[in-house]
């Protein structure tokens, strides 16, 4: 059943199920919710900017209108479907602050009277992080005109939350809650002097973390553009008030924010959103160019690869090109089996494009999404290359991580002032298939066209496999097959198309489902397949305007 590597795995998580186990017990005890109680801070001595709180709030044009809501009923699950979405306090940012306090303050009353000791869902890592950091950024309003005992309560429920992430955050293994429990920690040691030692912990711990977390270029080891932009979005507030506090700024600070920040410049696609590899979802960026002119970050970067993507960029044409490896098992429960997919832009429409990530969906959606055949890229015998851990309690534990890894070889990329070429190998199905899988890709500048070739190598003949390749389309656009037989009509607009042609190959079109949003889209797919024993095989292919 287990591999020696997978027995391993098996018996560390049955080790920390354990320990979580007796972890929940304890955590409702009395004696462990005494241990969080330390000085209670005498004053608030400074104030953070509360529109800050944009900055990782989640909600963006909906309301949250407070004076339509009977606040005695707040916390009442019967009354509220969704009251632990309302834990985190995120909606702090749509407030009224000129009428709303007294309601907040009542809110967070009920709030203190009802859930100030520990709780499973509601003291979660990431809800209580959020929620800290929601109140401190509001603090101003939610204390004032409070009275002296309000006050005291409050502040305490503030350290007590704190002191239970200080306590448990070296057990945290997910590295986006752990930024949030970080950022927490930082921002109660600006505001509370009696609690420094709270800043200086979480400044250390994140200093480590920077170092352990990403890559030179200042990218997550992942290779997720989400959790770039998650955690750009923590270093940029910590930064930011830190700044405001005239606090110390730590050196790595400055320098990952610099790194993060030219990375998003990278990843930014001309629909500002990032391109759907490795656990990206639809996620719209023009809120950071302000942020790229503020902290002064370089206009040109000569870097063509980042996070194992190769990015090409004409007047009319961009391109992103997976050549990179899956990373660790420790940082891949977001991976995508994708190697050698890209995604291509012409006149800033996105043309080709990766079947996105389906957490936002279901379980299953996200699995789906995982898959080979969601990612534009070859298949064979209908096989995944990467394989994902399907043993539940290694799942609860570290995620649903990769089983297994693969090799990229042979990388080669040139840019001239017509011609941008990058070519990669992999052996994602040497092992099953005894098969390398090769694509080149060439951006045409004076001609505005994208042309490739794949390459299947048979390692070994007589071995039969069926091939796949898939260019999935943007579901904004339609394609049909025209008699030739080899090429597809992409339809644009009314007046604007663009012609896909494989030389000496018949391709199909098919139906394919987008999970880069909130549901599923229907979405149409270009394929071209067939069977392959004894030789090797290559495939010529091209994307351009239709005359």
């Amino acid at each position: 059943m287990f591999g020696l590597k997978g027995a391993y795995f098996y018996l560390v998580a049955i080790q920390i199920t354990f320990i979580k186990f007796f972890k929940k017990i304890y955590f409702i005890s009395n004696h462990y919710n005494n241990s969080l109680k330390s000085k209670i801070p005498t004053q608030v001595y400074f104030n953070p900017n509360p529109f800050l709180l944009s900055l990782i709030s989640p909600y963006k044009k909906k309301s949250f209108k407070i004076n339509e809501i009977n606040v005695n009923d707040f916390w009442v699950e019967s009354k509220n479907k969704n009251i632990y979405d309302h834990h985190n306090f995120l909606w702090l940012s749509l407030i009224d602050r000129k009428v709303d306090g007294k309601s907040i303050q009542k809110i967070i009353y009920l709030w203190m009277f009802k859930y100030s000791k520990f709780k499973r869902k509601v003291w979660e890592n990431s809800t209580l992080s959020d929620r800290v950091i929601s109140w401190i950024l509001n603090i101003d309003i939610i204390i004032n005109n409070g009275t002296f005992e309000f006050k005291k309560k409050f502040f305490q429920n503030i350290i007590l939350q704190c002191n239970h992430l200080k306590k448990n955050i070296r057990f945290e293994k997910n590295p986006i809650k752990k930024v949030q429990a970080l950022s927490a920690l930082i921002l109660s040691g600006i505001i509370f002097k009696e609690y420094e030692e709270n800043y200086n912990f979480g400044i250390k711990a994140l200093e480590k973390f920077v170092y352990s977390n990403f890559d030179d270029d200042g990218f997550p080891l992942t290779r997720s553009p989400n959790d770039l932009i998650f955690f750009a979005k923590y270093f940029l507030l910590c930064h930011e008030i830190i700044k405001d506090a005239q606090q110390y700024m730590p050196e790595c600070l400055d320098e990952i924010i610099q790194k993060n920040l030219m990375c998003i410049k990278f990843f930014k696609t001309p629909n500002n959103q990032t391109p759907l590899f490795n656990g990206a979802s639809e996620k719209i960026l023009y809120y950071y160019e302000k942020y790229l002119e503020n902290f002064k970050v370089s206009k040109k970067s000569t870097k063509q690869i980042i996070g194992g993507i190769f990015h090409a960029k004409s007047k009319q044409q961009v391109l992103y090109f997976d050549i990179g490896e899956p990373p660790s098992k420790n940082f891949s429960k977001n991976y995508q089996s994708g190697p050698l997919s890209f995604e291509y832009f012409l006149d800033g429409i996105k043309i080709i494009t990766n079947c996105g990530f389906g957490n936002n969906i279901s379980p299953k959606a996200e699995l789906i999404s995982r898959l080979t055949a969601s990612q534009s890229t070859l298949t064979i015998n209908d096989t995944s290359i990467t394989k994902f851990e399907r043993n539940k309690l290694i799942n609860r534990v570290f995620g649903n991580s990769i089983k297994n890894s693969f090799k990229t070889s042979d990388l080669k990329f040139k840019t001239d002032k017509n011609l941008i070429s990058c070519s990669a190998s992999h052996n994602g199905y040497e092992k099953n298939f005894n098969c390398i899988h090769k694509r080149e890709v060439y951006l045409d500048q004076n001609n505005n066209k994208l042309n490739g070739v794949d390459h299947i190598f048979k390692k070994r003949d007589g071995i039969p496999i069926r091939y796949v390749l898939r260019f999935h389309l943007n579901p904004e656009l339609s394609a049909v097959k025209t008699i030739s037989g080899n090429s597809a009509l992409i339809q644009i607009s009314k007046n604007k198309s663009l012609i896909f042609t494989i030389q000496d190959e018949n391709l199909e079109i098919e139906k394919s489902i987008y999970l880069g949003g909130k549901k599923i889209l229907d979405n149409t797919c270009i394929t071209i397949s067939g069977n392959l024993v004894n030789k090797d095989k290559f495939f010529n292919w091209e994307i351009k305007k239709k005359i």
